[in-house]
């Protein structure tokens, strides 16, 4: 189980040296997937060896059961033969291997087990990789667009810091407006007083003769109406 440990180990190690150097996520992640499948192959061959080990006891233990019944064999063909203290020392062998073959027998045992709890760990830390592979693009994704939430909020910022320059902006647009309603009051007045002008030269034109004038107007007719005195 110590190879899944260090492995962990590993990956926690390089996650936290890709965070510290603030590398871009769509990097980091490669980078991490990358570790994850070589250490995977780590994991792999660490438990293709637990299994050769596992198939090296199951070996030496059917070994010591083999010589023990050859032992036992031999011990019968010596009874039968009337060799009863070679008989003893054939069943004294056997007795040797027995004992053998219960000590690999309890070791192959705890080895299997072993063996099949490294295969699951395996399995599941290959079904995380997959996992993480799908997840990859989606991640991505979610960091591109915090990224770009980040850079607009930065300019944001920035743009509240620069608030003074902003107040300026706004004066000149005040200061603009100001000019054009100047400029268009200017320009009402101008026709006002062409309009005035021109209204009180038709008001002269129009305006009734007055009384003396009108006398002098009405003796200039009835001079014209006397006859001549100087003969002509």
């Amino acid at each position: 189980m110590g190879i899944f440990s260090r492995l962990r180990t590993v990956i926690a190690a390089n996650i936290n040296a890709l965070i510290n150097k603030a590398e871009k996520p769509e990097k980091m992640l490669n980078q991490l997937l990358i570790d994850m499948k070589e250490q995977l192959i780590e994991s792999k061959k660490a438990v293709a060896m637990a299994i050769a080990d596992e198939k090296k006891l199951e070996r030496e233990m059917n070994s010591q059961k083999t010589q023990s019944d050859e032992w036992q064999r031999r011990a019968v063909l010596a009874v039968q033969n009337g060799k009863d203290d070679l008989a003893k020392e054939a069943l004294l062998r056997k007795q040797e291997y027995d004992n053998y073959y219960q000590e690999y027998g309890k070791q192959w045992e705890a080895q299997k087990e072993a063996v099949e709890r490294l295969k699951n760990s395996l399995l599941e830390l290959q079904t995380k990789i997959e996992e993480a592979q799908r997840k990859k693009n989606l991640l991505i994704a979610r960091a591109k667009r915090a990224e770009a939430e980040q850079k607009i909020q930065d300019t944001m910022s920035g743009m509240d810091g620069n608030k003074a320059s902003f107040d300026t902006f706004e004066r000149m647009s005040q200061k603009v407006d100001e000019l054009e309603a100047r400029a268009e009051a200017s320009k009402e007045l101008s026709n006002f007083s062409a309009d005035t002008s021109l209204e009180k030269k038709f008001a002269e034109l129009e305006k009734p003769a007055s009384n003396a004038d009108k006398l002098l107007a009405d003796l200039k007719g009835q001079m014209s109406a006397l006859p001549d005195k100087s003969g002509t």
